[in-house]
């Protein structure tokens, strides 16, 4: 019992990463109907400038983390400038934008490795490394730390989202963003804040992504997972995409504690397509047409 509580706790922790992840994924794919896959380099280099920002800037760790989030947010915005937005102008199919986005992601991981190089690097150590014990358990304060953070940043979010005028708007355009522009919503300015909240969101999850394990210039293949988990609750859901995020975290942390580790990956990749076959939009997502 004290194995399947300790690993319920490890696949929480990890797959509240993966929700602010593919909370990202979901922002942008609920109004611009394309699924942003330069995401995942945004994750990175929230990464690197949380890393940076620790070792070059005599600050503690929440104002690495802020720098963080909005050096990600920032980021982002520039991306839809300069990746999205003439196509959004041009009126372009999905698919320019999907080959936009990869061609983005290519260019900020190469991007990387010519600038600080292909090594791998790590964070200093900024928390005590004893870990919290109840019993037979024992909880590592960056795990318990990384899911308050995931879970005070969703909330932040939800708030957003729900209370304020421009979740409205964001709720509106997610419906029809030509029926919002006709009603005087600025979609423009509504693009720029989905990219915004979803590049720091992508700066706080990368930091502290890359102070549990390392960072290099690849890390945003392996953050690919969130835009897994975001399909597996439905993409464009934003409750999806946590529940969806949540699931992978166990799945990969039971498996490998029942099965085999390699196995993980092999086990969440198959348990995603069969969820996908029987129900193509994902456990929360609605059926819709023409998006990619």
């Amino acid at each position: 019992m004290s194995v399947f509580l300790q690993q319920l706790i490890n696949g929480l922790s990890i797959g509240s990463i993966y929700a602010l992840m593919a909370v990202g994924y979901s922002l942008v794919y609920s109004i611009l109907n394309f699924s942003n896959f330069a995401h995942g380099g945004v994750i990175m280099l929230g990464a690197y400038i949380g890393l940076y920002a620790l070792h070059l800037l005599p600050m503690s760790f929440l104002g690495a983390l802020v720098i963080a989030a909005f050096g990600a947010g920032l980021i982002a915005v520039v991306l839809e400038k300069v990746a999205y937005s003439p196509l959004r102008k041009r009126n372009a199919p999905s698919l320019y934008f999907i080959i936009s986005a990869m061609g983005a992601s290519i260019f900020l991981e190469n991007l990387v490795i010519a600038t600080i190089g292909p090594t791998f690097k790590t964070y200093p150590q900024i928390f005590n490394p004893i870990p919290f014990t109840f019993g037979s358990i024992s909880v590592s304060r960056i795990d318990v730390l990384m899911f308050v953070i995931a879970a005070i940043s969703l909330a932040i979010l939800v708030f957003i989202i729900e209370k304020t005028k421009v979740g409205l708007a964001i709720r509106a355009c997610s419906y029809s963003s030509r029926g919002s522009n006709l009603m005087g919503v600025n979609v423009n300015r509504i693009i720029f804040v989905i990219f915004l909240l979803g590049g720091m969101l992508a700066g706080i999850a990368g930091m502290l992504f890359g102070m549990k394990y390392t960072v290099y210039p690849q890390i945003g293949v392996i953050t690919n997972k969130s835009f897994i988990a975001a399909v597996f609750g439905g993409l464009g859901s934003l409750p999806g995409a946590v529940v969806g995020s949540l699931l992978l975290g166990l799945i990969e942390t039971l498996s490998s504690a029942y099965i085999a580790s390699q196995y993980r990956d092999l086990i969440a990749f198959t348990l995603l397509i069969v969820v996908l076959v029987i129900r193509p939009s994902g456990i929360m997502g609605k059926i819709t047409e023409d998006k990619a």
